[in-house]
């Protein structure tokens, strides 16, 4: 059963830092990208970060702050967001997906966690 669980969400003021994990299960790490989306009300999901095996790939709103990395075993997938903005503000997704992974851009086989909640105050 497949399965990606996110973790690590919270509140915090512009400059501050949070960490986010995703716990994955039942995604073959050589076959799937694994990522970070993000989405605000009246928004369309948009990709933050990307990671298959030891390639990276980011946003540009958010090259130079935040990094995306991978256990050792490859089923877990971490985003550390620094010198975080009020526009990080928004749900952040773990995904898994077949595809262009530097894209940054979901597939209709994307694997999507429940969501975690990150808000960056003035």
């Amino acid at each position: 059963q497949v399965q990606l669980a996110e973790s690590g969400g919270g509140s915090v003021q512009a400059g501050g830092s949070l960490r986010l994990s995703c716990a994955t299960s039942g995604v073959p790490y050589s076959l799937y990208c694994l990522g970070w989306f993000r989405q605000t009300p009246g928004k369309e999901r948009e990709g933050v970060a990307s990671s298959y095996i030891l390639r990276t790939y980011y946003a540009d709103s958010v090259k130079g702050r935040f990094v995306i990395s991978q256990n050792g075993t490859y089923n877990q997938v971490h985003l550390q967001m620094n010198s975080l903005k009020p526009e990080d503000t928004g749900m952040y997704f773990c995904a898994a997906w077949r595809g262009a992974c530097a894209a940054l851009v979901p597939a209709s086989n994307t694997l999507w966690g429940q969501g975690t909640q990150v808000t960056v105050s003035p």
